[in-house]
């Protein structure tokens, strides 16, 4: 098939290509570079040992997105591009409302006059706030989003529900857990701008001597070991749940396919750091701090909706994902 990756040259995305090329696939790339680097292209090109066909672009301009679905004959769209870090979102919610909202609704007009009707989402385990039950699984209630971030997940998932309704488009909508690691090669990984949002990029960060320590953030939430938990997904189970989500789709009639993607087990914040020190063989300093206003204790999946209805399950060991950004990290510097 030929895919349309938006924000592709992400940490996400540009995994996902790897695994598109792998699988078969012919591959177009938009990305406007707000969060990643032209590098990346070359990169890919060395681990897939394949060209990338790619466009810089602002996915907002829909009479262009629109000429390049036809132009490359499109059969389906991954839609990454999105702005994504959560405090941020809270000091600039209308950057968020217009980049995140706008963004999709470009994409599905220029679907909808090209004649495009298979849609992946790249959505996220905000949707459920605080879960009452753990794992969570896909029928549990979402909660109001406590920041503009989720907040344009909620609504982006209702605007493609409403769309997919009223038109013959089809959508995947992958609520995605905590993805880390890196690829195998060391070649592309998470590079955040600026100081890192996600925990693993700053325990290796931290490990590297970029920063001087990782903060904890709370050491009493009633788990184990008083840290908060998270399901930690390896960024290439990530990957290829979107690859089997494009071949779903080709044999599917549902409109509205909702999935979790994680790997079903929660690990706490030390737990990780101890097991990055113990797989790497280096020290990671950390001060314990407050919590953080909004965080919860304990978040993670069940992704048996995901390996019943995909064939998909998490395959990667958090050792193996935390080795891999490690190796990734070594080569950033």
């Amino acid at each position: 098939m030929n895919i349309l990756v938006t924000g592709g040259a992400g940490f996400i995305g540009s995994h996902t290509i790897v695994e598109l090329l792998a699988g078969g696939h012919t591959v177009t790339v938009v990305d406007s570079f707000v969060n990643s680097n032209k590098s990346v292209l070359e990169k890919l090109e060395k681990i897939t040992g394949k060209s990338v066909h790619f466009i810089e672009q602002d996915v907002r301009d829909t009479e262009d997105l629109e000429y390049l679905m036809e132009a490359n004959c499109i059969d389906a769209v991954i839609h990454f591009a999105a702005l994504k870090a959560v405090g941020e979102s809270v000091q600039k919610p209308l950057e968020y409302y217009r980049n995140n909202i706008d963004g999709l609704l470009s994409v599905l007009e220029a679907m909808n006059q090209a004649n495009v009707t298979k849609l992946i989402f790249s959505s996220s385990a905000t949707v459920y706030g605080d879960a009452d039950e753990m794992p969570i699984t896909e029928d549990a209630p979402l909660k109001p989003a406590t920041n503009p971030y989720g907040a344009t997940k909620q609504m982006a998932e209702q605007i493609i529900g409403d769309v997919c309704k009223s038109s013959a488009m089809q959508a995947v909508l992958l609520r995605y857990f905590n993805p880390i690691g890196a690829h195998a090669s060391g070649l592309i990984g998470e590079l955040p701008l600026g100081v890192p949002n996600n925990l693993v990029p700053f325990v290796a960060q931290a490990a590297a001597g970029v920063r001087d320590t990782l903060t904890v953030f709370g050491n009493d939430y009633e788990t184990p070991d008083g840290s908060g938990v998270r399901d930690y997904i390896h960024v290439v189970d990530l990957a290829k749940a979107h690859v089997k989500s494009v071949d779903y789709l080709n044999d599917s009639d549902e409109k509205v396919t909702i999935l979790n993607i994680g790997t079903g087990r929660g690990t706490s914040v030390l737990e990780v750091i101890n097991t990055f020190e113990k797989v790497n063989n280096v020290k990671v300093p950390y001060t314990v701090g407050p919590r953080r206003p909004g965080d919860i204790a304990t978040c993670y999946a069940s992704s048996a909706k995901a390996e019943s209805i995909l064939g998909w399950k998490a395959e990667l060991s958090l050792e193996q994902a935390l080795a891999d950004t490690w190796k990734w990290q070594q080569n950033t510097g």
